[in-house]
């Protein structure tokens, strides 16, 4: 069977892509329940149950009951209690607060919404969530809205590709963040800074991968349509659009994930704020088990959105998935394919 799954540029069964996609996400999991349950793995920290005799002096004397030391410290210290005869500290393997166990960050899911703010004016989780989304949701719109028609122009037009890729491709290279203090200048400690991030992330890669992808459509399909007398203005909103149309939304999709690795750095630009707020607070308070909790739920926000897209996208594109009944039902709506099969062709037998 696994020879089966190993074959070039060919799609796998239904099974075993369900199998594949399960491991994908079960391997991760399974490593790290091993690591947080099994203390001979790793649990380089002990949770002190008992320090033992604490009126014996000693270098390692500082110990308490629910400290966690590491434990070359702890068997420091019941080395020097040893030596004085004295009863031994006793505590248990433990891995640093840093990395919570998986039961524990699955509570946090929903103490994280339940427990209030600790600083009077602070959002609540599902408030900082929110608000993320929206920075998100304006900056890439923007980015988008401008970045989409520069891009098929510039995959269109050699005029547009060589007045504008040049200095898009040296603006790329400058990382977004680098933005943030003029950013601030300029717009103020609000959301616009933020927005304006994720915008700079987006936009300069957008119109390449956006060109490039235009540069995909069949020269043929172009040909013919000038052999037909088509206008360029008739090439680009009848051909090259509607050509290069199911790849370019292939590219939003994945230009939408460009954009959500920009959102930390840019929530703390100004006035901190939204789920990177939420993160820096929680680390503050050492209450590790909501920051891993906010970082899976930007990771499933996205996984969702992500798979959301991809189902619109079959229905918009039923040909590029291979769903004949999707592309037929697709074709009646727009008047391409009848609602009639066509009748059979009678063999020439029947005719004579």
């Amino acid at each position: 069977m696994a020879s089966n799954w190993l074959v070039v540029r060919e799609p796998l069964s239904k099974r075993a892509s369900v199998v594949l996609t399960f491991l994908a996400f079960a391997l991760p999991f399974a490593l790290w329940c091993l690591i947080s349950y099994v203390p001979f793995v790793w649990h380089p920290q002990v949770e002190v149950t008992n320090p033992g005799d604490t009126s014996v002096p000693g270098d390692y004397s500082y110990i308490a009951e629910g400290q966690l030391v590491e434990r070359e410290v702890f068997e420091k210290r019941n080395a020097e209690l040893r030596s004085a005869g004295a009863e031994f500290a006793t505590g248990r393997r433990t891995n640093p607060i840093y990395l919570p166990a998986p039961h524990e960050v699955a509570q946090a899911f929903y103490t994280a919404f339940t427990t209030e703010p600790q600083r009077r004016g602070d959002y609540w989780l599902h408030e900082s969530l929110w608000h993320s989304c929206k920075i998100i949701f304006w900056g890439f719109f923007y980015a988008a809205l401008f970045g989409l028609p520069l891009g098929i122009l510039c995959g269109t037009f050699s005029l547009f590709s060589r007045l504008v890729e040049p200095f898009v491709d040296f603006v790329r290279y400058m990382p977004a963040p680098v933005f943030g203090a003029l950013a601030v200048a300029i717009f103020g400690l609000q959301d616009a800074p933020k927005v304006t991030i994720i915008f700079i992330g987006t936009f300069f890669q957008m119109v390449l991968v956006v060109a490039n992808t235009t540069r995909l459509v069949d020269k043929g399909l172009l040909q013919a349509a000038q052999t037909l007398g088509a206008s360029n203005g008739q090439l680009l909103l009848h051909v090259v659009i509607p050509g290069a149309l199911p790849n370019l939304f292939r590219d939003v999709r994945i230009l939408i994930g460009w954009a959500w690795t920009y959102l930390v750095v840019a929530e703390l630009i100004g006035e901190k704020s939204g789920i990177s707020a939420f993160i820096y607070q929680q680390q503050r308070y050492r209450h590790f088990e909501n920051v891993y909790a906010a970082i899976v739920m930007i990771g499933i926000i996205g996984l969702v959105s992500d798979q959301f897209l991809a189902w619109v996208g079959r229905h918009l594109f039923p040909w590029e998935s291979g769903n004949t009944t999707l592309a037929r039902w697709f074709g009646r709506v727009r008047g391409i394919v009848p609602d009639q099969e066509a009748e059979t062709v009678p063999s020439s037998a029947e005719a004579s």
